[in-house]
């Protein structure tokens, strides 16, 4: 019989024919996800998500110091379940394995060799990321939570980003890989192609390590889909596409829209805007004009009414296609420039006084 004096659980360790006796102190992490011992991977992902945000900060305004503690501890319990080595040491040894406060183990075993867990509190955000991906906001969701909420679609409100700048990593020797911050990319587009949509071959060279560790580069075409109606700013993301480096998760391209101006055209949102001359003639007494539009096809059309400085022809239908809805489209606006003559004969002048 073995006897294990309680009064001490926090470091008693007893070595009996090979098999070491130990009582798990510090923290529960089982009991912070509200899951059993037996609990699979796919448990410990789904009790985090949801205490996740039953616990985030921002959901809890009232009571955002007890949130954020308890969103603190739900990540690091997150963190060491989910790894199968950290989880190891963890059922084996307890926190204080994890930390590497565990003398006498099997040949002097402190929790990995070479390797302590210190539990990084800004990491909480980073691992929120990693689920719910950046900019995820509450707007919507109203103070109760309701099941699993495996389901963001149409959730304005409340935006918060996680980046990596300032957040520091896990600690030790187990934290798994931090990503490089994405490389943005301009990707430019003609009006045309914005109208049209296009598909564009993107021809990127990054460093990949091969088996032996070492860098190359190699190159690699991208494809990206532009789609009719897309504005300006509109972003396309290939993940994990960036160099390999050693340490780290390859970083997000991100390839952002911008337009080249246009010749003719000017968008304004999803309606184009054309400005035409008109003779003083045409703009006091009307006109037929022919427009071609962004297209190659002619419009038109005549104008019966007097052009004034700011006058607006609108043309519906015949602006840029509206991306949700390509079969829907904005308005053409023409605006008109006038021009007035150089001089007029003294008879000229005559005659217009005697009509105006």
């Amino acid at each position: 019989q073995i006897l294990v004096d309680s009064s001490n659980l926090c470091s008693t360790h007893l070595l009996f024919e090979n098999i070491y006796i130990h009582c798990m102190p510090g923290k529960d992490y089982y009991a912070t996800l509200e899951v059993d011992r037996k609990a699979t991977p796919e448990d410990i992902k789904k009790a985090y998500r949801k205490l996740a945000l039953k616990y985030h900060p921002d959901r809890n305004p009232d009571n955002k110091t007890f949130a954020e503690a308890k969103f603190k501890e739900v990540a690091e319990a997150y963190e060491v379940l989910s790894d199968a080595q950290k989880k190891e040491v963890y059922d084996k040894f307890g926190e204080e394995g994890l930390k590497g406060g565990m003398p006498g183990g099997p040949e002097g075993f402190s929790g990995f060799p070479g390797a302590s867990f210190r539990f990084n509190p800004r990491r909480a955000e980073d691992i929120f990321s990693q689920f719910f991906g950046q900019g995820f906001s509450f707007g919507g969701m109203g103070g109760g939570h309701h099941g699993d909420d495996d389901h963001f679609g149409g959730m304005g409100g409340i935006p918060f980003n996680f980046g990596r700048g300032g957040m520091g990593g896990s600690g030790g020797g187990f934290g798994g890989p931090q990503k490089d911050p994405a490389v943005t990319i301009k990707l430019n587009c003609t009006l045309e192609e914005l109208y049209h949509g296009v598909s564009k071959k993107m021809k990127i060279t990054k460093q990949i390590r091969d088996g032996s560790g070492r860098s190359r580069p190699t190159e690699k075409i991208l494809t990206v889909d532009v789609k009719p109606g897309w504005k300006e700013g509109t972003k396309v993301t290939f993940k994990e596409e960036g160099d390999e480096n050693p340490g780290s998760t390859p970083a997000d391209l991100i390839f952002v829209v911008t337009e080249k101006p246009h010749e003719r055209f000017k968008r304004d949102s999803n309606d184009l805007i054309l400005t035409t001359n008109v003779t003083l003639k045409q703009a006091l007494t009307g006109c037929a004009l022919t427009i071609q539009t962004i297209d190659k096809r002619e419009l038109k059309f005549n104008i019966g009414d007097v052009i004034t400085p700011g006058y607006v022809k609108v043309v519906p239908n015949e602006g840029m296609p509206i991306s949700k809805d390509p079969t829907r489209r904005g308005d053409l606006k023409i605006h008109f420039n006038i021009e007035f003559p150089k001089q007029l004969t003294q008879h000229q002048k005559d005659q217009l006084k005697s009509v105006l």
